[in-house]
């Protein structure tokens, strides 16, 4: 985590220090969760080991996956953590997880504490925002099979690690579709 904190050259060392002074270790099982829907996040976690997967119900109450975190990442049900409200996401571990946890109370004090946190938490939303809109706009102007072959170009650790169910949702398409798509690349 601490290179990780690094990297982005914003943070002095003395607060990276009081800022891992501040986590908590956990280890999250194979199928647990790190929230579920009609919960409230109060908490921020730092994925140092393991992958999560992110779904929430449609209304005809189908699993739709919308986002896989890996490694060297931090994870939360984000709006529910910024409003406190109730969350609709589930985040649900596909491995076992470990994981740097830190509260949203102790969030809050670094704010106060150094304009340095109010930096670093800005350039990692905006990063989030960036990653969420080009997301959305591969859904809504690509066609599923330029969505397959943007995974293996950009993201080719989601293909090995995440099981073709949620693969397939992640695309936006059924498994069928997806078990297509593979046939007509591979051939």
């Amino acid at each position: 985590m601490r290179n990780y904190l690094e990297s982005f050259d914003i943070l002095s060392n003395e607060e990276i220090d009081l800022f891992e002074s501040k986590v908590r270790y956990k280890n999250l099982k194979k199928g647990a969760f790190f929230i579920k829907e009609g919960e409230t996040c109060n908490e921020v976690a730092f994925v140092v080991d393991g992958l999560f997967r992110s779904f929430y119900y449609s209304s005809s109450e189908e699993e739709v996956t919308y986002c896989f975190t890996f490694s060297d990442s931090f994870v939360s049900a984000y709006s529910s953590f910024l409003s406190q409200t109730k969350t609709v996401e589930n985040i649900q571990a596909l491995t076992s997880i470990d994981l740097l946890t830190i509260s949203r109370d102790e969030i809050l004090k670094l704010e106060q504490s150094s304009t340095n946190w109010l930096k670093l938490f800005k350039f990692i939303a905006e990063q989030e925002y960036i990653k969420l809109e080009k997301r959305i706009f591969l859904l809504q102007k690509e066609t599923a099979e330029k969505r397959y072959r943007d995974l293996l170009a950009n993201q080719p650790e989601l293909l090995q690690m995440i099981p073709l169910n949620y693969l397939s949702s992640y695309l936006g398409i059924s498994q069928r579709h997806l078990s297509r798509i593979r046939k007509s690349i591979w051939n």
